[in-house]
């Protein structure tokens, strides 16, 4: 019997619907995945049916894309390892950083069927005390537990609230373009989640000048899903409702420092699971043909440099 968690009716009938997913076939489409992870030697992948039904979903059950997806996935890791390798043990400095509340997925979503909303806010951490690989290495642990955990994401997909309130200059200076590059594949490429909507706000000239290039990187249907709402917040609460954002932004969801709090208990339940996670990944000297390396995956480090704000 499959081992999957059980979903409420809701979301069944949306995966049923928009992902292509029938119950009574969930457990032969994940053995095919495994068994043609079983036969690919260069690849090291979580083979739980969890995970793999978490794939499956992302991929609306094509097994193409899913197979297209994982190694995806586990390539761009490997290769992008400045922010996803050593992530256990979780050290004090990570934790400082998760309770910044940088990236934090709020407590509701519209409906019980409705997309995940994750709020980012960049501009809350000090550019001179924290690198963006120290960052994004603690960030994302919160991304891996909630894709881990929440039905809601899988299948209903992932709506992203961007604030750029506290954006600086000297934060803007430290974005370049290879590390823009690798951030858009990681997130495009090696994200098994769908993305249903980019909603920013409190966007002050210079971040434009850093997002415009940012969205080059995008493919269309990304940026199909962009809206701008400056510092309007009346406009973005007639897409996302007041009911659904924390207190900070006129809602009902709890505060920044609840949902902050609570995401950082989540990431140090989880613990184990990153400690495991560092043994998978690619073998590139297994892989047959070409390797994929930072190098032809993202471009030479040395062909960049920073990019430079008027």
């Amino acid at each position: 019997m499959v081992n999957i968690r059980p979903i409420s009716k809701e979301l069944a009938l949306k995966a049923e619907k928009e992902l292509n997913e029938k119950p009574e076939r969930i457990q032969e489409d994940i053995d095919a995945l495994r068994a043609w992870i079983a036969k690919t030697p260069y690849l090291r992948a979580r083979t739980d049916d969890q995970f793999l039904v978490n794939i499956l979903r992302g991929c609306k059950y094509s097994l193409e894309k899913a197979k297209t997806k994982i190694d995806a996935y586990y390539t761009i890791r490997t290769a992008f390892s400045e922010v996803f390798s050593d992530r256990y043990p979780i050290t004090d400095k990570m934790i400082e950083i998760l309770r910044l509340g940088i990236i934090l997925p709020l407590p509701e979503t519209d409906g019980p069927d409705g997309p995940r909303i994750v709020l980012s806010r960049v501009g809350m951490y000090d550019p001179e005390k924290y690198t963006l690989p120290e960052l994004f290495k603690s960030t994302l642990l919160i991304t891996d537990v909630l894709h881990l955990t929440d039905d809601n994401v899988t299948i209903a997909g992932q709506t992203s609230i961007q604030d750029s309130k506290g954006v600086t200059m000297a934060h803007l200076s430290k974005f370049n373009p290879l590390f823009m590059k690798k951030m858009s594949m990681a997130f495009q490429e090696g994200n098994p989640t769908r993305i249903k909507g980019l909603h920013y706000v409190n966007t002050p000239p210079a971040f434009l000048s850093l997002f415009n290039f940012f969205k080059t990187f995008l493919n269309d249907k990304v940026k199909s899903r962009i809206r701008m709402y400056g510092d309007n917040m009346e406009e973005l609460h007639k897409n996302i409702p007041k009911r659904l954002l924390p207190a900070e932004y006129g809602g009902e969801a709890g505060t920044i420092a609840e949902i902050t709090e609570h995401w950082v208990q989540k990431v140090l339940e989880h613990a184990e699971y990153f400690k495991e996670d560092a043994k998978y990944g690619t073998d590139e000297k297994k892989r047959p043909g070409r390797p994929k390396n930072a190098e032809n995956l993202f471009g030479i480090e040395g062909s960049f440099r920073q990019l430079s704000f008027d």
